[in-house]
């Protein structure tokens, strides 16, 4: 598998000369155009060349500072509508992806005001460029859009004073909080009467913060939304929901999908 190379610093010097946000030069507000331009420069940075295919990342991690995230529509679905936009950036340059695009937006103040930072990675660890070829290609599908059905996925629930117990989301609509009618209610004083909503989309799940009064964690970084999976932990309150497991939503080989090779 050969990367492909890398960008200069001279390179990087002018990117940032001429892509610095406008945020910080002009005041204006952090614009999830601007998102989008990051991940696809993440995706094209973390290009690898494998037996005449071109392999790019499929899981993203967007960082802003708390205010910037704040100033975003707090009504849109921008974790999803950023990972849409991944992937029809990979189709339209026919790059092969191991998975559909998932993004997650976390705040991180140690950022400048106006700062973006993304990070790229490939969901299949045996896709990476540092990685045995023969094993990764054994692996990897070329992605097409399959049909999609709604994730599952299995929780972890703990509570104040130990209670623990496990249940299985099924991509509909799951409600976590304090009052009786929310699907999921939590037995926590700190947890707000509707704290946060669990819910599939396009093929992955989306937590959704309802505007609580202390907050939805994840990962220990305070979300709005963000796309969770296997290994997540959210924190609600003093409890602890953790994604055991997930089924993304999409078959192990969908209709006209082939192995590379075939």
């Amino acid at each position: 598998m050969r990367p492909i190379r890398p960008m200069s610093a001279v390179e990087r010097f002018f990117e940032r000369l001429f892509e610095r946000p406008s945020a910080r030069l002009f005041g204006t507000r952090v614009q999830p155009v601007q998102l989008q331009r990051r991940i696809e420069r993440a995706m094209e940075h973390g290009r690898v060349v494998d037996g005449g295919r071109t392999r790019v990342p499929d899981r993203f991690t967007v960082r802003l500072r708390r205010a910037d995230l704040a100033s975003l529509d707090p009504a849109a679905e921008l974790p999803v509508d950023l990972a849409s936009g991944a992937l029809e950036w990979a189709r339209r340059r026919a790059y092969t992806l191991a998975a559909r695009p998932r993004v997650a937006i976390l705040a991180d103040d140690t950022l400048r005001p106006g700062d973006i930072e993304v990070e790229a990675r490939y969901s299949d660890l045996g896709s990476g460029p540092n990685l045995d070829s023969a094993h990764e290609v054994s692996r990897t599908r070329v992605f097409a859009a399959p049909i999609v059905r709604a994730p599952h996925a299995t929780l972890a629930v703990q509570e104040p004073g130990g209670r623990a117990r496990t249940i299985i989301a099924d991509g509909g609509p799951l409600t976590i909080g304090r009052t009786p009618d929310n699907a999921l209610v939590l037995v926590d004083s700190r947890a707000s009467r509707r704290h946060a909503r669990l819910q599939a989309r396009e093929g992955v799940l989306v937590l959704t913060d309802l505007d609580s009064t202390n907050g939805t964690r994840v990962n220990g970084a305070r979300i709005r939304e963000v796309v969770v999976g296997e290994g997540d932990v959210v924190e609600i309150g003093a409890s602890t929901i953790t994604v055991v497991a997930v089924d993304d939503g999409y078959p192990a080989d969908p209709p006209g999908i082939e192995p590379p090779g075939v």
